[in-house]
């Protein structure tokens, strides 16, 4: 057998060493990623069509007209009220902007300080969210309408060398009196909702 031969018969037997190694490793490497954290996590379930409700950490402008006294931006508190000149604490979470202007409305007239107000309630700033784990910078940032999982990352300066990227955690809910949170899995095209908490999971490989 002449070198040149011996070289050739020596290289395909390694190649068909590595290839049996690949095969032999591959459902291995399956079975890991198939165990990756957050892997087996259920999809969350889809935000349910409705009118916004406020939670504690929203911001609302309240509009009194003809009232300037009576307009201002007031932030809902973590026992779900805001405190109104002249109305005292009002109970704002799990209303409609709509349904607390008409609550303030009716506490000014029983009240009899105005006889026929009109308040309009907007939302000033959205209950912030939060980006938790493999991020550069976790942390609570703004929220904003439209905003999803990949924005999220954005503000929070992007994923580490550690993250899973494909999808991530999410907690929404519970900021609600006798609202359930609920837990589910995202992707990075996946609209958050006021107040979620999105963890980015660590690669195990």
């Amino acid at each position: 057998m002449t070198n040149e031969t011996s070289d050739r018969t020596g290289f395909l037997w390694a190649g068909r060493r590595r290839f049996r190694l690949m095969a032999l490793a591959a459902p291995v490497v399956l079975a890991l990623a198939g165990c990756a954290a957050g892997a087996d996590l259920a999809d969350l379930p889809p935000a349910a069509d409705e009118a916004y409700h406020l939670g504690p950490g929203d911001q609302v402008r309240i509009i009194t007209y003809d009232e300037p006294q009576l307009t201002n931006t007031f932030t809902v508190g973590e026992d779900g009220n805001i405190a109104v000149p002249l109305v005292g604490s009002i109970k704002a979470a799990g209303l409609t902007p709509a349904a607390l202007g008409a609550t303030i409305a009716s506490s000014l007239t029983s009240s009899r300080l105005i006889s026929q107000p009109s308040v309009s309630v907007q939302v000033a700033q959205y209950r912030p969210i939060s980006v938790l784990g493999e991020v550069v910078h976790p942390g609570q940032y703004p929220y904003e309408p439209g905003m999803t999982m990949l924005d999220a990352v954005s503000l929070a300066g992007g994923f580490t060398y550690r993250a899973v990227t494909g999808y991530a955690a999410d907690w929404r809910g519970g900021g609600q009196p006798g609202e359930q949170a609920v837990q589910g899995k995202i992707e990075p095209d996946t609209t958050l909702e006021p107040g979620d908490v999105v963890t980015i999971y660590e690669r195990y490989f």
